[in-house]
């Protein structure tokens, strides 16, 4: 390795990691010690499988946009270029595509200048694309640009297409590593604490859902309604909802309810304040529509039906047949400027440092791998372990039960014993203050 020629010790002094550096998937300490298994870390190594100066590293995006591509991006060619200062980096263009027989021409080599500031902007440098390409012809480009490391960066479709890659690279005894960087925004990969992007999408989100709740307080019995990504899991609803603590409901594709039970949780908020906004992941409900949709996306993905324009729909009807007539609903959908904005400071360190960590991994020879962050560590894993089964809300862990207690309740939609003792706490509270004026104005 390069960096053991480092000048200054604190460069390398503790850098170097083995293949007996691991920490337990399992930090509960209360658990069996003998069942316990361990996760390689990701990290520098004092051998290297690749030559630096003839090493070739290949980057390609793929799927839907995400905050921190270009973080990322930016990040492989630093490190690559300081670290290791690797014979060439070339970027594919629009995703598989570019790696493909029709687009492997519109490759281009990436240098220090060409990607600084890249993170400036969101979207992809380098474009995106859904939906695969023939593998065969994929490694044919490989080996025409004599690529030695590819790094994916991409949801659990494009890494699943990555494992393709490297069991084809394999069977043809190629010596290329493919390295997976996972990107998917709803943080649904399995094995991973955190994907980059997901701070910034509930940032945004956040920020949704305030202005939400202004225009549903400014008017009288007024909706505030956002709509968030989460196909298959609710993370970002249920951690904006639980940041910005002023959304009375929360609808994840995780916890299934009927439409009468969701009029009577609005229901009941607008009996306790004459507003309410509402936070719904875009896969919820899928099962209120008598004809769901099955058109399916070029990755395989069936498009899903609009259940904010349902949900606004739904409450419309309602309104009709209520005594408590609803006086408008705001409905704000902000998926497309989340996916497309920057990724804020936490998502841009975060990026440099899963960034760093895969060229590290990629120059020890690693393939068919995924960098993942788990607890406070990187580790690697199999690409098919960590896209086997998709992370989900836990209905029963923390985070749910945390934004159970601050929007309505699910069990019992009318019991309003909260709803008195919160009146009575308010009304001690003016007693007090009752008290304590009298007393001012005796002494005036």
């Amino acid at each position: 390795n390069p960096l053991l020629s480092a000048k200054k010790s604190w460069k390398t002094e503790g850098l170097f990691l083995t293949e007996n550096s691991r920490i337990f998937a399992d930090a509960l300490s209360d658990s069996d010690p003998e069942s316990k298994w361990t996760m390689r870390l990701a990290g520098p190594r004092a051998d290297l499988h690749f030559d630096p100066s003839q090493t070739t590293i290949g980057i390609v995006t793929c799927g839907g946009l995400c905050p921190g591509l270009n973080d990322v991006i930016q990040g492989i060619v630093n490190s690559a270029l300081e670290a290791y200062d690797v014979k060439a980096i070339y970027g594919f263009r629009y995703g598989f595509w570019g790696l493909s027989e029709q687009g492997r021409n519109t490759a281009v080599e990436l240098t220090y200048n060409l990607t600084r500031g890249i993170n400036q902007f969101g979207g992809s440098f380098l474009g995106t694309s859904r939906g695969p390409q023939k593998v065969e012809e994929v490694v044919e480009t490989l080996i025409q640009y004599n690529v030695d490391i590819l790094f994916t960066i991409g949801g659990d479709g494009t890494q699943r297409g990555a494992s393709h890659i490297a069991r084809e690279v394999h069977k043809r005894k190629l010596n290329i590593s493919v390295i997976g960087l996972p990107k998917t925004i709803d943080n649904d990969i399995s094995f991973s604490h955190r994907t980059f992007g997901f701070e910034t999408a509930v940032d945004q989100a956040v920020s949704a859902i305030r202005c939400a709740y202004a225009e549903a307080k400014s008017h009288l019995n007024g909706i505030g309604l956002v709509k968030v990504m989460g196909r298959h899991s609710g993370f970002i609803a249920a951690q904006s909802v639980l940041a910005c603590a002023c959304a009375h409901i929360c609808l994840i594709p995780e916890c299934p309810i009927e439409v009468k039970t969701f009029l009577d949780l609005v229901d009941q908020q607008l009996r306790k304040e004459p507003f309410c906004v509402i936070v719904v992941a875009e896969g919820f409900g899928q099962h209120w529509f008598s004809h769901c949709s099955d058109i399916k996306d070029p990755s395989g993905n069936i498009k899903l039906m609009d259940i904010g324009e349902e949900i606004q729909r739904q409450l419309h009807i309602h309104s009709r047949d209520s005594a408590r007539k609803i006086s408008t609903i705001k409905y704000i959908d902000p998926s497309y400027t989340i996916r497309s904005c920057t990724a804020n400071p936490s998502d841009a360190a975060f990026c440099s440092q899963l960034a760093m960590l895969a060229v590290h991994e990629g120059m020890y020879g690693v393939t068919d791998a995924l960098v993942l962050s788990w607890y406070d560590h990187f580790v690697t894993l199999p690409i098919t372990l960590a896209t086997r089964v998709r992370k989900v809300v836990d209905l029963r862990g923390k985070l749910w039960s945390a934004v159970r207690q601050i929007t309505a309740d699910l069990d019992n939609p009318h019991d309003d014993k909260t709803r008195k003792k919160k009146l009575q706490r308010e009304l001690n509270r003016l007693h007090r203050e009752e008290k304590q004026i009298g007393a001012i104005l005796a002494k005036l």
